[in-house]
């Protein structure tokens, strides 16, 4: 497929080649018109209209019949609160996965903790932060 663009975009700009391709081939057009609405969802200002606009999204691609964003709809609505709560919030869980991700590494380290206490200090110790100056002379 490449090859073939490469060839046939020869000297045109690459809006032209885009809209070429759109026009050979109607299905790759409609599924990048709905990948790209796909993106105004996270722009969207409240609750209301986010859940308007995915209802309204997911009724286009439906009527699409495309296999591969039929399954992408089907993720979606399993996810539809996160992904719903995420547009008004714009709050990820991304900080809590780093958290989660030292206390993993933690525990992979150590191979087993004699008990729980000590291994909560461990992450205590690596996710708080912790700076510890070090003695301007031994001792």
């Amino acid at each position: 497929m490449t090859h073939f663009v490469k060839k046939i975009s020869d000297g045109m700009p690459p809006l032209k080649v885009k809209n070429y391709l759109m026009v050979l081939y109607p299905t790759l057009g409609q599924a990048y018109r709905l990948k790209e609405l796909f993106n105004d969802l996270w722009s969207m200002p409240d609750k209301v209209s986010a859940e308007a606009f995915l209802k309204q999204w997911c009724e286009e691609v439906e009527k699409s019949k495309i296999s591969a964003f039929m399954k992408f709809v089907k993720t979606v609505r399993s996810h539809w609160s996160g992904i719903i709560h995420f547009v008004e919030t714009k709050i990820t869980n991304g900080i809590l996965e780093g958290i989660n991700s030292k206390v993993q590494l933690a525990k992979r380290r150590a191979r087993g903790y004699r008990n729980i206490n000590n291994f909560i200090n461990m992450i205590y110790f690596l996710c708080g932060k912790l700076k510890f100056d070090y003695p301007l002379y031994f001792t």
